[in-house]
């Protein structure tokens, strides 16, 4: 079964957020706006800081488009904060981390690497329903990029605000989209 288009399922994990106490999101948190989970394999390691970092210079413009994010690894809600505080990249994010020591996220979203206990690489952006619009996962030493998730974020957002609409490939906000319709089929 492809988890596109399938609602998240029922979690709960404590957070680390800069600022604040730790605290507890749920799925209902998350119902109601646009949020992206961002799997990555483990504190304290090599290509997930740069990723994250990249991520978190798009946040403020994120919180704007009306998302919310939520860096998730199976790490602790300690580990976070030990990381944030003792990393000049990590020190730097907004964003909420979600421990995930007993694997439900990882699970729920299917990137649990169970050999090894760590999630994989991966994005997945929700809708205000709860349900999966997007997906991406990358092996281990593939950073994201989050210009292209932004992107596709903007491409999801205008595709549910006018129903009957489509994002070509490399659409870009304000570019122009398509009508789905049998006078398109074989012309493109």
């Amino acid at each position: 079964m492809g988890i596109i288009g399938s609602e998240i399922k029922p979690f709960k994990a404590t957070a680390f957020q800069a600022g604040k106490d730790f605290f507890d999101v749920t799925d209902e948190d998350v119902k109601g706006k646009w949020s992206i989970f961002f799997f990555y394999p483990a504190d304290f390691t090599f290509v997930c800081p740069t990723e994250l970092e990249d991520l978190g210079e798009k946040y403020a413009m994120l919180q704007d488009m009306g998302v919310e994010v939520y860096a998730v690894s199976t790490d602790t809600h300690f580990s976070h904060k030990a990381w944030h505080d003792s990393s000049e990249k990590i020190g730097k994010l907004k964003f909420a981390f979600l421990g995930d020591q007993l694997h439900t996220l990882s699970k729920n979203f299917n990137v649990l690497r169970e050999e090894m206990g760590l999630a994989d690489r991966a994005t997945f952006v929700v809708d205000p329903d709860g349900v999966i619009q997007i997906m991406e996962q990358t092996c281990e030493g593939v950073g994201r990029n989050a210009n292209e998730l932004t992107r596709k974020i903007k491409a999801a957002q205008y595709v549910r605000n006018n129903p009957g609409q489509v994002c070509p490939a490399a659409w870009e906000e304000d570019s122009e989209t398509l009508t789905p319709s049998l006078d398109l089929v074989g012309k493109l």
